[in-house]
């Protein structure tokens, strides 16, 4: 029984000793939103990069508010969708120990949303539509900075709504259905998403700005970041997508099975932008 005993133990240390990193590699470790469709594919696009510089991208998954909780403890290297000045803006406040490297997209945009074919144009129009969206403004997690935003609006504009939190996927999925029944129906969206690629949706203007106007995408890692890997900072300070690329790139990933294969695809598509990000 003891020799067992010690069999037993030794084939677990190999194991053990099997799963450490590799020694050749460097391990980051990046926060990462699922379901959030910029926040990923970014995340992959870096990944597949690095993996071609000898650098491996840990993705850690978790909402918004962890990881900045986690970077701003150190534990976290790196997050590449943070939203400012509004989405993320009380977020980021709460944690001094983050540093802004970049932005990554600049024509981000938070809005209510309703299909092409709902003949309104503004929010102020809700009011007199209730009825007809059944007095619901379909959202997503309860901890998302939209979500926070969305409940401003809807006291902004004296509206008798109630914003629905559930999911990003569970809103996707009801605007579609909706789409198909040609019911009338608003929902808190942004872009870029790759939503817009595949439905013909609309903005509802929003005069009183409680949704923001034009936000970034910006790149936040934890405090000592850029003095530990000041080689990473530089790749990540450089990447920029424009509205095409962007679009281009949520198209495929949503289209994809494999959104890791896909990404290194991309990559291998779109060599002469990556190459700028590694000047």
């Amino acid at each position: 029984m003891k020799n067992i005993k010690i069999a037993l133990i030794c084939c677990v240390i190999i194991f053990l000793s099997a799963c450490q990193p590799d020694g050749n590699k460097k391990y980051i470790n990046v926060g990462m939103v699922d379901g959030w469709a910029e926040g990923v594919a970014m995340t992959y696009v870096a990944k597949a990069v690095l993996e071609e510089m000898d650098y491996h991208l840990v993705i850690q998954r978790a909402t918004p508010d962890m990881i900045l909780a986690s970077m701003n403890n150190g534990d976290t290297d790196l997050y590449m969708d943070v939203w400012l000045p509004l989405t993320h803006g009380s977020k980021i406040a709460k944690f001094p120990n983050l540093v802004d490297i970049g932005t990554s997209y600049a024509h981000a945009k938070n809005g209510l949303v309703v299909p092409d074919y709902v003949p309104i144009n503004s929010i102020e129009e809700l009011k007199v539509h209730e009825d007809q969206f059944k007095h619901q403004i379909m959202g997503i997690e309860k901890g998302a900075g939209i979500t926070a935003a969305v409940d401003q609006t809807i006291k902004d504009y004296d509206l008798n709504y109630r914003q629905i939190n559930s999911s990003t996927v569970a809103m996707i999925t009801e605007l579609q259905n909706a789409i198909k029944e040609k019911r009338w129906i608003v929902v808190a969206a942004w872009q870029p998403h790759w939503m817009f690629g595949k439905m013909k949706l609309k903005f509802l203007e929003d005069p009183r700005e409680s949704l923001g106007t034009a936000e970034q995408i910006k790149i936040f890692t934890r405090k000592e970041f850029p003095a530990d890997q000041p080689e990473l900072t530089r790749f990540f300070s450089q990447i920029h997508f424009d509205v095409a690329t962007m679009s281009n790139l949520l198209m495929k990933m949503q289209e994809s099975k494999d959104k890791e294969a896909t990404a290194k695809q991309w990559v291998a598509d779109n060599r002469s932008l990556v190459a700028s990000w590694l000047k």
